[in-house]
């Protein structure tokens, strides 16, 4: 599929950027499969945006079920170049999430994006957690990934880390997402050159170590009991819950388009349970408890309740439904500036 390239000199700069952490990532992932899998390699998917004509991207997508439960690393620029009336010149960017089989694994979530506008201003963001299922056995990987986030994000840490627990924090159900987040919003010191830099240097950093991460667990814990796989499933369900009612980068991405449902939609795991997720409906303040109706109703009705390709695209019509329907209720997503409805997000 032929896709147009954004104009913009900054904009090239950052696609070469993301591009490379992609294949840097998959390369890694491809390795974790070899060694500890079936050695089936990432498959490439691509989409394009109008037919190609405003960008569009390409996403691997895990294909080793040994090893991955579901994952995604996904690479997208759309730019609006032919379009004056529009302030967004282009938005670039990483996003991956990666869900393992093993339960004892836990799945991590990066996002780095350029976003520039018509008048050349622009900034980065870039964001990346760590989300594992089983929280009692996950001190010792907080304390390395936070760590090496400290480490590497230097004097930027702090505010990083205070946004990402406020981005991705669950108040109905009184915990956050995951248990070491970052989200660094709107940078730009006024050095494109050195900005990238750090962008690739915090990319490369978060890869690596949750590589490391992963290796070890996969190693220390070849097999697994059916309380840890139930312990992930209903960790499964909050990450749907946590995506689906609180992301703005997964809504704003379904809001402006219906173009790559199915890659957006490659954050949520194979399989939730339904019956978890039916009794945090009624904590949900009005109309949100609306969206978890539709979004249970958009679920096969069984347990463990898989989430197929034909069902994600419901669940995204769900969640485009709902906030036409209630534009009021973008407000009650987490805190934060809203993400720009550009960059295919899939968090």
């Amino acid at each position: 599929m032929l896709r147009i390239p954004a104009k913009s000199p900054q904009a090239k700069e950052a696609y070469v950027l993301v591009k490379g952490l992609q294949a840097y990532f998959v390369t890694k992932l491809n390795a974790v499969a070899l060694e500890y899998g079936e050695g089936k390699s990432c498959e490439a998917v691509v989409w394009g945006r109008d037919g190609g004509k405003h960008g569009g991207g390409s996403r691997y997508e895990a294909r080793d079920e040994v090893i991955f439960n579901r994952g995604s690393v996904n690479v997208s620029q759309v730019h609006y170049d032919d379009d004056e009336t529009k302030k967004l010149g282009s938005a670039t960017a990483i996003s991956t999430i990666i869900h393992p089989r093993n339960p004892h694994a836990p799945s991590m979530h990066m996002h780095i994006s350029w976003t520039q506008m018509r008048d050349g201003k622009g900034y980065w963001r870039i964001m990346a957690d760590l989300n594992p299922s089983i929280i009692s056995e996950s001190d010792l990987d907080k304390k390395i990934f936070s760590k090496m986030l400290k480490e590497v994000t230097g004097k930027y840490y702090e505010e990083g880390a205070a946004q990402g627990d406020r981005y991705f924090n669950i108040p109905v159900l009184g915990r956050t997402r995951g248990v070491s987040h970052y989200y660094l919003e709107g940078y730009n010191s006024g050095d494109f050159q050195a900005d990238k830099a750090f962008a690739k240097e915090v990319g490369e950093a978060v890869i690596d170590k949750y590589i490391a991460i992963i290796s070890a667990k996969l190693a220390t814990h070849p097999t697994y009991t059916e309380e840890k796989k139930q312990e992930q499933l209903a960790y499964h369900t909050l990450y749907l819950f946590q995506v689906l009612t609180l992301d703005r980068g997964t809504t704003s991405g379904l809001l402006v388009h219906d173009q790559n449902d199915v890659g957006i939609m490659d954050s949520i795991p194979s399989h939730v349970n339904r019956d978890i997720l039916s009794t945090w409906q009624e904590l949900m303040p009005k109309p949100q408890d609306e969206l978890v109706a539709a979004l249970l109703k958009a679920l096969p009705k069984e347990n463990p309740t898989p989430v197929d390709e034909k069902t994600k695209k419901v669940l995204a019509n769900a969640v485009r439904k709902h906030y036409k329907k209630h534009p009021e209720a973008l407000s009650m997503q987490a805190s934060g500036e809203i993400i720009p409805p550009t960059v295919d997000n899939h968090n």
